[in-house]
């Protein structure tokens, strides 16, 4: 399994980024993909999940409303719209993939955590300043 991430870099506040992720070798549908990031001296965290092309999606309130994740028509892509950058958002963003199914109850989805990730790019870069 392979995930090449791209499309980091230097914006200023209020900017936007798109970052894009190629998957290949992974051929289990449906996938569960996610967007995480780590910023020094701290945990690396979800900001975004995507599920079944969309079936399901998450993010957390740090970033709801301003990234968006999609995923390419024949799965071997998925990209994180970024909005309303802001200098908190700086960090290694990575690209991966968690062989585990969000669940879905209580009228929302719950979606794997950090460390259910089976599957990580290298990171892109991106920097808010």
């Amino acid at each position: 399994v392979q995930l090449v991430e791209s499309g980091g870099g230097s914006v200023q506040p209020g900017g936007s980024l798109r970052l894009s992720c190629a998957v290949s070798g992974y051929t289990h549908t449906p996938n569960c993909l996610g967007w995480l990031r780590q910023a020094p001296g701290q945990e690396r965290e979800v900001v975004a999940s995507i599920y079944a092309y969309g079936v399901g999606t998450y993010y957390p309130d740090s970033v709801k409303g301003r990234f968006t994740i999609s995923q390419g028509r024949t799965g071997d892509t998925v990209y994180l719209q970024m909005n309303n950058l802001k200098p908190e958002d700086t960090a290694m963003y990575y690209c991966a993939i968690t062989r585990s199914a969000p669940a879905f109850y209580g009228g929302s989805w719950h979606f794997p955590e950090q460390r259910e990730y089976n599957y990580w790019g290298q990171g892109t870069q991106v920097t808010v300043s």
